[in-house]
């Protein structure tokens, strides 16, 4: 099977303020060095502002300083908010990463759902997908024109969407971008827009988060880390909904590592999937299970996954490797 990459989305909350804020900081870039020497393919940042649990809110930031910290992985924002930024501020941020990193950014912009968020940037939340995607037309030929330096040292930067439903699946294809979130569901809508936007199905690339916590004992780390994780979904959606959103993220499951590359291989089977990821820890929880359970990602997981026995991935798509 044609393996995607790997990668870590960085959970910087610190929920209980147990800890301070620069040892959780300290302790996720550990892992990400951790897991560059342990061939882990990406590391991915998200973005939420005014959160009471620390929740990142400077996700090219945090890359900029991964990027300081290795050499060879991807860098990726899942997603950065682009309704939240004037475009060329964005297009200096991402070309500052990908220029320090050496051309490592793959960057995924999404549409936002919070509307405090946007009442304390002053930014229109109703038209908040038709933001998005003028800005992922215009980041192309902002860069391309010098309107923002420097310039990136890819030509072209990847580019992401965020897309949890069929719609923004079908605005991604048009634009012939990569569609950041893993369902089966949004397959055809995106592969259909990819055809209305004149893109080869070759341009197709779906990643995602993988919302699975490894284990030795998967029993033990459930009943460890579930009351840090629903915290967790209660501090980021509680009174946050938005009409047609699903509410959050889905539920967190606690595998062993044969078990999960099982479930995975089986989510990605037949789709055009380039990247994997799942979070480096849960808020509040333990760090030596985290730390275990980063481990296993790197090992047990990658290892299992890469001898599943099932067919590849579609094969008239390009993948990427690890």
């Amino acid at each position: 099977m044609n393996l995607p990459r790997l990668g870590l989305y960085l959970d910087l909350r610190n929920p209980d303020g147990s800890r301070s804020t620069t040892d959780v900081y300290r302790r996720s870039l550990e892992r990400v060095e951790y897991g560059e020497r342990h061939a882990l393919g990406a590391v991915w940042t998200t973005e939420h502002h005014a959160s009471p649990d620390g929740y990142l809110p400077a996700p090219l930031t945090a890359l900029a300083a991964v990027a300081a910290r290795t050499s060879q992985v991807r860098l990726g924002t899942a997603v950065a908010l682009a309704p939240l930024r004037h475009p060329i501020t964005l297009a200096e941020e991402a070309a500052v990463v990908d220029v320090l990193s050496g051309g490592r950014l793959e960057l995924g912009l999404g549409a936002g759902w919070r509307r405090s968020e946007f009442d304390a940037f002053g930014a229109d939340f109703d038209a908040r997908y038709r933001t998005t995607e003028r800005v992922l037309r215009e980041l192309p030929e902002i860069w391309a024109s010098g309107r923002a330096t420097p310039r990136p040292v890819q030509d072209p930067v990847p580019l992401w969407w965020g897309a949890r439903g069929p719609i923004g699946a079908r605005r991604a294809g048009r634009l012939g971008i990569g569609l950041l979130w893993l369902d089966r569901d949004l397959w055809e809508p995106y592969a259909e827009g990819l055809a209305e936007g004149g893109h080869h199905v070759a341009a197709a690339r779906m990643g995602g988060l993988v919302n699975v916590f490894l284990a030795d004992d998967p029993d033990r780390a459930r009943a460890l880390i579930t009351p840090h994780a629903r915290a967790a979904r209660g501090a980021t959606y509680r009174g946050a909904q938005t009409p047609g959103r699903p509410s959050s993220l889905p539920r967190l499951q606690f595998r062993t590592p044969e078990d999960a590359a099982a479930d995975v291989a089986g989510r990605i089977r037949g789709l055009p999937v380039t990247d994997v990821f799942c979070f480096d820890r849960i808020g509040g929880a333990p760090e030596e299970l985290c730390d275990r359970h980063v481990e296993l990602l790197c090992g047990a997981f990658r290892t299992a996954l890469a001898r599943d026995p099932r067919p590849g991935n579609r094969p008239t798509v390009r993948l990427g490797g690890w």
